[in-house]
């Protein structure tokens, strides 16, 4: 029998101390084989449950495989990674972490009208639209337009306040829907809300329309 068997074993005082250990709790003078026996039996699977060694499969974090990383991400995380281009054929709305952002899109919390273009521009409406940005703004950068299915995509990247903006226009038509967004936003510890608005992409967005002399519809003109 093992240590620990033994000491799972219920003792009593007795005048004899080599056979303390086995004494157990008896009402009659003439005990049962049987009441003895048992509670020996159990504090031998007892003490052999005890000091058997235990499968590795019963030992969840010795059979397991390392978890992979937690992700972790947060809004000054996530501002750092800017989609670009079109979604099912539409320019994107702006991203909820970034506050210097206007879009057409219907669905982005800072919404701006589609721009209308006069029928006598039309047909090189990509053309004029490049030069009035060109004419506008600092350090333009431009990435070749691309021809597609919903339209002809313009992109630039220009200086903006904190660093650099990106314009994103479609032109399809006679209607222009538009994108216009810093790279950079900024964060101050501990708080979790960017600092800016979209003010600074409104007047930029007014210099280039104004330029071009295209219908631009505003909140403000339609009190």
């Amino acid at each position: 029998m093992s240590f620990i068997g033994r000491l799972l074993l219920p003792t009593l005082p007795s005048s004899s101390p080599s056979n303390s250990i086995l004494q157990l709790p008896l009402k009659s003078h003439n005990p049962s084989p049987t009441s003895v026996i048992l509670p020996n039996i159990l504090s031998l699977v007892l003490a052999a449950s005890f000091t058997s060694p235990l499968p590795a499969s019963a030992i969840p974090f010795l059979n397991s495989q390392a978890s992979p990383p937690i992700s972790l991400t947060t809004p000054f995380s996530q501002s750092k990674n800017l989609q670009l281009g079109l979604e099912n054929g539409k320019i994107l709305p702006c991203p909820s972490v970034n506050p210097g952002c206007l879009s057409t899109n219907p669905k982005s919390s800072s919404f701006a009208f589609p721009w209308m273009i006069p029928e006598n521009s039309s047909d090189d409406a990509i053309q004029k639209l490049s030069e009035a940005i060109q004419e506008t703004q600092k350090n333009v950068k431009f990435q070749p337009v691309e021809d597609t299915p919903y339209g002809r995509y313009l992109q630039a990247e220009v200086d903006g306040g904190f660093g650099r903006d990106v314009l994103e226009f479609l032109v399809k038509g006679d209607v222009v829907t538009y994108r216009c967004m810093a790279t950079k936003v900024t964060y101050v510890y501990p708080f979790t809300t960017a600092l800016g608005d979209s003010k600074g992409q409104e007047a930029r967005l007014k210099q280039i329309s104004d330029q071009l002399g295209w219908y631009a519809p505003r909140f403000d003109s339609m009190e």
